[in-house]
């Protein structure tokens, strides 16, 4: 076995584990008007996937993906939204499993804990692209950021449940203040607008989406202007955080 995996993991009953009960965690970022999440990557076998973990026996759900979260960030106090369940017969292929198993040492019996089924709870996560250091967890080689718009062949049902979140997360837009979590303590409108655009995947019309924004009441402008170059600089705004 390797030094370097977690032996309550690997260990062929998972006593110290939830059974049959995972978390997968779509955590996405915003940088060069891109929308990117983070993968894992298990390089001798080809396979990306997205970051997930286990619930200690000891362990409240929400508390295990929020460990999930600051192991491959680094980050605390990230936002964290449930968003679905992911439970069909179809997910179970124990395959990909056996071999990043294998590529790392490990030769599993059929019974292994890991190579059951399991039924994982979604999450998706809004970090800042520039502090968050992306970490590879115990069976993966590396961990890194991916272009949403040409996201690479996930493992298992992860592309689906990409889709699952990128769903939620445009349905969530106003009412949950993505962009508080995306942007920069201060913007343009021009920047909260690029957001907008990249997560819904649609050009949107300037004044009518200044005018929705300010209707909302869920940012102010700034006193002072923001010092650009243009012959009328635009002003900075900030959200409200009461909101």
């Amino acid at each position: 076995m390797s030094k370097s995996l977690k032996p309550e993991e690997t260990e062929p009953s998972g006593a110290e584990f939830l059974p049959g009960l995972a978390v997968d965690t779509v955590i996405f970022g915003f940088h060069d008007n891109q929308l990117k999440i983070l993968l894992l990557e298990y390089r001798n076998t080809g396979l990306l996937a997205l970051p997930g973990g286990f619930i200690k026996n000891t362990e409240n759900l929400n508390d295990a993906a929020r460990r999930v979260l600051a192991e491959r960030t680094g980050l605390q106090d990230i936002y964290l939204e449930q968003f679905h369940v992911f439970g069909d017969l179809t997910r179970h292929d124990p395959t990909p499993l056996r071999a990043i198993m294998q590529a790392k040492g490990l030769q599993p019996d059929d019974d292994h804990w890991l190579l059951g089924r399991f039924v994982s709870v979604g999450y998706y996560a809004l970090v800042d692209f520039t502090k968050a250091i992306p970490i590879p967890d115990e069976l993966s080689d590396s961990c890194g950021w991916y272009d949403l718009a040409a996201l690479p062949p996930l493992m298992q049902d992860h592309t689906d449940i990409v889709r699952k979140a990128l769903a939620t997360l445009q349905a969530d837009l106003d009412r949950k203040l993505i962009g508080f979590n995306l942007l920069s303590e201060t913007f343009t409108m021009a920047d909260l607008q690029c957001l907008y655009e990249t997560i819904l995947g649609q050009t949107l019309h300037r004044s009518g989406f200044q005018r929705k924004i300010l209707g909302l009441g869920i940012v102010e402008r700034l006193e002072k202007q923001y010092s650009g170059g243009a012959h009328k600089a635009p002003y900075l705004y900030r959200f409200i955080s009461n909101k």
